[in-house]
């Protein structure tokens, strides 16, 4: 077995590594960048070597920086995580040549699965069943228009080197092939280096079914099943489960069956995942699943796999990697349950699903299901690495029972003044359709204005927040003869009452606590009283307090830059008048673009955003004023 072990990552998937490194008696070492310096990856390491600053082309993506560091510390393996350098063919070679173990396939598996036009005619040779469409070496736009034509609207195209969502045009109609054709190639040539793309049939009732593999370097491959990825948002996915709802015994045997033709293709070694599209028109059917792609390491979603058959999976990596044989066969794997999983990013849903950056003042995601995290109250979200926070992650014996469980842990969730999308998570697994199991890739798309919850809290927090603020010391030290201190027995124009005047937002309202019946938490953070209720948190002061503060756009019109980030395009000049919504500055952040629009209709009466600038989270980038009469 490896005795010491590099991780060539930070965040959540460092710790997950580094708990289960502990568990086998590996010692572990963290990389770090200056923005990671007191990181919880870093913390729960045995060492921890600098490697560089925030950017990650500078520090996690930097290899020989890595390989550096494990040489001095005495690491005998590297272990890559996912995202960052996991499925760079030249780093895994780089790793090998320096006489270090690395926990991954084989380079030349790590090729052959890495561009999707080989890929796929490698598993058309193969007998893996392949999505109809056109993966040739013509180029020239007029032949991909013309195999367009041939396969039938709607089609997609996608980037050869794509990944990440990037990369990808639905095309409806034959005359708009040629702007989507040109609008892909471009966005290819700028995320990839590589322009090429193929044509695929679009599936329209689309299931993302994907199959876990694993191999050893004794020849044996397994599948430990599938899991259905299909809840998916601008193709990022948002919660995935295990098994596939509406998964029979006959097309399981049969796409678990594929995958691992697929590994034994490549002599596949390691943790890997075989990506299927199915169209569930008429339900999940043998003949109806399609290669589309393979991931060459560990997926962000293992774990719903890891709860439905008991097994470890970085602890899988680790032995293969050490030479061992699979520590199961196939015959020995079996399904148990049912497990769901929810990315919960540092985002705000209901504006935009805009990145949301700081330190984590109040942080706690309770203790009902299984969490796995990079963070611990007091840490900071930075802007310069993914927003994922943590992975929750419930178990059940039925699917209902692991939902029910899901929607609870939800409701736990405690996070201030970063914002979740806790609330928006909840609200797809509550969904009706969800719950029936009739879920696609359009799922999210078709009713997302139903899915974002507003930012404006309800009456019953509002009832909530004036119980707990009676209850607490702002009540019992409010100030004699201050009407707005004052809190009990306020109200206006009528008898003396449990009413409580309180400030949220740009709000004030003197609220009856009799009408409190919303289960929830409250909690004092500084001169606030901080509500969590369905996922969400909102703060709320006495009306002569100063607030807990929020970024974005005020009610006066003033456009704050919502974290650090470069302005990538400004669509206003001052003077112009603008409608409520409109796009002012689209702002690059986060490996996203974000777009600031307009709070209401009005005129810009000040604009300091240039193309191309950096600016600081909170920075006045444009300030609106309303016109007569709006």
């Amino acid at each position: 077995m490896i005795q010491s072990l590099l991780i060539a990552n930070r965040g959540e998937i460092a710790c997950r590594i580094t708990r289960t490194a502990r568990r086998l008696g590996i010692r572990t070492v963290a990389i770090y960048s200056d923005a990671d310096r007191h990181a919880l990856h870093v913390r729960e390491a045995d060492a921890a070597v600098h490697i560089g600053p925030p950017a990650a082309r500078a520090s996690y993506l930097v290899g020989e920086k890595i390989i550096a560091a494990a040489k001095e510390t005495g690491a005998e393996a590297i272990h890559p995580g996912y995202g960052f350098l996991s499925e760079n063919a030249a780093f895994a070679q780089s790793v090998i040549d320096a006489g270090l173990i690395w926990v991954g396939p084989n380079p030349a598996s790590i090729t052959a699965m890495g561009l999707k036009d080989a890929a796929k005619k490698l598993m058309d040779a193969a007998g893996v069943p392949t999505t109809p469409g056109y993966l040739g070496e013509d180029q020239a736009p007029e032949r991909l228009k013309a195999e367009a034509d041939a396969i039938g609207y709607p089609v997609l195209i996608k980037a050869v080197a794509g990944g990440g969502g990037k990369g990808m045009r639905r095309v409806n109609d034959a005359a708009d092939f040629a702007d989507m054709l040109q609008s892909c190639k471009r966005e290819a040539a700028a995320s990839f280096g590589d322009d090429r793309v193929l044509i695929e049939k679009y599936i329209l009732s689309p299931r993302h079914i994907e199959v876990q593999v694993f191999g050893d370097t004794h020849g044996n491959v397994v599948h430990l099943f599938e899991r259905d990825c299909s809840l998916q948002r601008r193709h990022q996915k948002v919660i995935e489960e295990a098994p596939a709802p509406g998964m029979d015994a006959e097309t399981r045997a049969a796409v678990c069956g594929a995958a691992v033709k697929a590994a034994e293709a490549v002599d596949y070694v390691g943790a890997g995942t075989i990506e299927f599209i199915a169209d569930a028109s008429e339900g999940l059917r043998a003949d109806r699943i399609w290669f589309m792609e393979m991931n060459t390491r560990l997926q962000v979603e293992h774990p719903v796999t890891e709860e439905i058959t008991g097994q470890d999976l970085v602890e899988w990596q680790l032995r293969v990697a050490s030479g061992e044989p699979l520590p199961k066969r196939q015959d020995d794997l079996a399904i148990s349950g049912w497990a769901m999983e929810a990315r919960l990013y540092a985002e705000d849903p209901a504006h935009e699903f805009l990145p949301s950056t700081g330190r984590l003042e109040h942080f706690d995601l309770g203790r009902r299901i299984r969490i796995d995290t990079g963070v611990e109250e007091g840490d900071r979200v930075t802007p310069f690495y993914d927003p994922m926070i943590a992975k929750l992650i419930a178990s059940g014996d039925t699917r209902e029972e692991a939902i029910d469980t899901f929607l609870g842990a939800l409701d736990e969730v405690e996070v201030w003044p970063v914002k979740t999308n806790a609330a928006f998570l909840a609200r797809c697994a509550a969904d009706a359709d969800f719950r029936a199991g009739r879920v696609d890739t359009g799922f999210i798309p078709s009713r997302i204005d139903a899915l974002v919850p507003s930012s404006e809290p309800g009456d019953g927090v509002w009832a909530m927040a004036a119980t707990a603020m009676l209850a607490s010391d702002f009540g019992r030290a409010a100030a004699p003869g201050d009407p707005w201190r004052a809190l009990q027995g306020f109200r206006a124009n009528d008898a003396a009452e449990t009413g409580v005047a309180l400030r949220q937002g740009g709000e004030t309202r003197v609220v009856d606590t009799d009408d409190a019946e919303l289960a929830g938490v409250a909690t004092a953070q500084g001169d606030a009283m901080l509500v969590f209720a369905e996922g969400q948190a909102f703060a709320f002061t006495l009306p002569g307090a100063g607030g807990a503060g929020a970024g974005g756009a005020g009610s006066d019109g003033t456009l704050l830059s919502p974290m650090p980030g470069r302005i990538i395009a400004v669509d206003a000049r001052q003077g112009d008048s603008v409608k409520k919504g409109q796009k002012l500055v689209t702002l690059e952040a986060m490996k996203m673009e974000h777009s600031l629009v307009a709070p209401f209709d009005g005129v810009v009466a000040a604009i300091d955003a240039a193309e191309g600038a950096q600016v600081t989270e909170g920075a006045m980038l444009v300030k609106i004023e309303k016109g007569e009469g709006a």
